[in-house]
């Protein structure tokens, strides 16, 4: 099992910035792509980015320019910086990763527990 443990969401003014981390623990192989999803009231999970084990990124159209996503593979952490923030990135901020565990080396997704961001107008 792995286990996906984000910080870092808050309440910030419009035009603010945060900083989300997800760092992931646990019977780790290998980590693969990890990933960045937001979910709002009343709304279907989306995307947000995504980053590969080597390093390449992608993002949802309405993030690109003002998020960035990172990861330090030393210490199976995921970023996600999030600038010029406005009402409407509102919502729980999810991370996930594709991972293969050592436990008969299965490979599945796992999910963090999400990590509110509210941005006040």
């Amino acid at each position: 099992q792995v286990q996906l443990v984000e910080s870092g969401g808050g309440l910030v003014q419009a035009g603010g910035s945060l900083r989300l981390s997800c760092i992931a623990s646990g019977s780790i192989f290998t980590l693969n792509t990890m990933g960045w999803h937001r979910q709002a009231p009343g709304k279907q999970r989306e995307l947000v980015a995504t980053i590969t084990t080597g390093g390449s990124t992608n993002y949802a159209g309405s993030v690109k320019g003002r998020f960035t996503i990172s990861r330090d593979n030393a210490k199976n952490t995921v970023y996600l910086q999030m600038n010029s923030l406005k009402p409407e990135d509102t919502a729980a901020y999810y991370c996930n990763v594709d991972a293969v565990t050592t436990a008969y080396y299965s490979r599945n997704t796992y999910w963090g527990q999400g990590t509110q961001v509210t941005v006040s107008s």
